[in-house]
């Protein structure tokens, strides 16, 4: 596919060392259908459970629906599905056929949709008829008469209003797979071929969409499951969304491969994920930090408990040390960090038998033969306790940015080392720890937002002259949306209210909505015009002890 890039020495010795062999994904699938086929493999919150050869008949017949779409190897399939067993079902159909998934968040719509979907060159769009309050077979159609590319859409309905609302020509997935189809071809894909696109926001406007072949994913989840000693009697229960790198990496593949079990919730709830995990009888989990602070409130305040849950893993934000003490001193639970990026997904562990004794002093070390390393702004290596940017290199690495090869090559240099722009630092050992941000991005509850972005919908704001966008530290979220904002000559005031409802009639949606409005007298810049953004956080940080006080 157009901008993969994959050094030549590096797949050598990938492959003389066996992290890079000729199998793919759907080689491994069908190795756990013929060994775990009578074997649970996901269950979700609609009462849908699927061992892992009823799951393989479902996908069949996506697949082979697919094909008759004309999809064939190499195309670009995206879809929108919360956590639900419709999700994987799809996920298994591309990879049948040789296509390329591409699961797209939820939070995606109408424009900034119609761009992933250009830039993706999908021709064939799978979302649910609704999602919450909105109505996406309406805005499917309208994007679908507007991209020449769109062809076909399928939606999956949960009722027969939404079936009957459905636009003609579009498929319903429920009917599409109620009934055994024969195998479609087989797929012609090799171990390194692109099995995958996720999307990821960067410190540019929009998304880049990010490529990883077959033999990046096995060798990741292989190493991940090997690490943290997981086997097929381990179920995880995932709450994240099946989009990110995390909840379809650690939480699909991962089970996949060693014959596990998948347990969704498709919308968050505490007391519900409490009930599901102990009658699923789930032995870990994994997803942002916000989700264990709630889950361990949750178990405070109800008197509930997780018997079965043996730990946690958590990344997105840190993992305080009083967090960790809490879920093991009051339920046995291990709160482990990972850290890790799309582009190299979760790659540095703290591992379980090693989490009382790190307590949140370290985001962990490397996993199997993965490399990190922290350097300069020159690239160039750091001694341990050198705070600098760190990078890493592995069979794990994703191969490029799909149709921006000037963006990847600014990311993964000709060595095979990816930069993430986080700015970390290590011990002897190899630990690392997340102690900064390059990039400007504010990573809340786990997604990235782009404070740039955000700083630009406020472009035009009534009473606001000058205006920019910074985290704001937060205990749950890991942080928060703060705008700061200089007032226009004239302008007494200019509150939360008024900048929200500026954003509603320009139809910003709510994650962009800043969380806390600071007043300024002055938007700090250098002399070149850029904002001194250590200069506002460290004035946010005295006006949030003042408040502190007072309280």
């Amino acid at each position: 596919m157009n901008g993969v890039k994959i050094n030549k020495s590096l797949k050598k010795l990938y492959e003389e060392k066996g992290y890079w062999k000729s199998a793919t994904l759907l080689n491994r699938w069908k190795d756990s259908v013929s060994q775990f086929g009578g074997r649970e493999f996901v269950s979700d919150d609609h009462g849908i459970r699927y061992n892992y050869s009823q799951l393989d008949e479902k996908a069949d017949a996506l697949a082979g629906f697919l094909e008759k779409c004309g999809i064939g190897p190499e195309d670009v399939v995206s879809f929108q599905i919360p956590p639900r067993s419709e999700f994987v079902i799809t996920l298994f159909a591309c990879l049948k056929i040789g296509a390329v998934p591409a699961p797209l968040g939820m939070c995606f719509v109408d424009d900034e949709l119609k761009g992933l979907l250009s830039m993706l060159g999908s021709s064939l769009h799978i979302s649910t008829a609704t999602y919450r309050v909105s109505n996406r077979t309406e805005m499917m159609l309208r994007l679908k008469n507007e991209l020449h590319l769109l062809r076909d859409l399928i939606f999956v309905c949960d009722s027969e209003s939404e079936i009957a609302a459905l636009p003609e020509g579009a498929g319903d997935l429920k009917e599409i797979i109620a009934y055994t189809t024969p195998p479609p071809k087989a797929s012609p894909a090799t171990g390194d071929d692109v099995a995958l696109i996720l999307c990821t926001s960067g410190t540019t406007k929009g998304c880049k969409a990010v490529m990883y072949t077959h033999n990046n994913i096995i060798y990741s989840e292989e190493v991940f499951n090997e690490t943290l000693g997981l086997t097929d009697e381990d179920s995880i229960f995932m709450p994240a969304p099946l989009s990110h790198a995390t909840g379809l990496h650690h939480g699909i593949i991962s089970p996949m491969l060693r014959g596990g079990r998948l347990v969704l919730e498709e919308r968050f709830s505490c007391s519900e994920a409490v009930r599901i995990m102990n009658r699923e009888r789930c032995t870990y989990s994994m997803g942002a930090t916000p989700f264990i602070y709630d889950l361990l409130k949750q178990l405070e305040e109800s008197g509930s408990s997780l018997p079965y849950l043996r730990f946690y893993i958590c990344g997105g934000a840190p993992v305080p040390k009083e967090l960790v003490q809490r879920g093991w001193s009051k339920f046995e639970i291990l709160v482990c960090e990972c850290y890790g990026s799309t582009e190299s997904v979760p790659h540095v562990c703290v591992r379980p038998e090693e989490c009382l004794d790190n307590l949140g002093k370290w985001s962990g070390r490397a996993m199997g033969a993965i490399e990190v390393r922290i350097v300069d702004k020159n690239r160039q290596p750091v001694p341990p306790g050198v705070i600098g940017e760190e990078a890493s290199r592995g069979p794990n690495v994703f191969v490029g940015y799909l149709g921006a090869p000037a963006l990847t090559d600014a990311a993964l240099d000709d060595e095979g080392w990816f930069y993430s722009g986080d700015l970390c630092v290590s011990d002897e050992n190899g630990n690392i720890k997340m102690v900064g941000r390059e990039k400007d991005i504010i990573i809340r509850g786990g997604e990235n937002l782009n404070s740039n972005d955000i700083n630009e919908n406020l472009e035009g704001c009534p009473g606001v002259a000058d205006h920019t966008v910074i985290g704001v530290p937060d205990e749950r979220l890991g942080e928060r949306i703060c705008a700061f904002v200089a007032l226009a000559p004239g302008t007494e005031t200019v509150t939360k209210e008024d900048i929200i409802a500026y954003l509603q009639s320009k139809k910003v949606h709510k994650r962009h909505w800043p969380e806390r409005i600071e007043i300024i007298e002055k938007i700090p810049r250098t002399e070149s015009g850029k904002v001194k953004k250590h200069v506002l956080a460290g004035e946010l940080a005295k006006r949030m002890s003042r408040e502190a006080d007072k309280a």
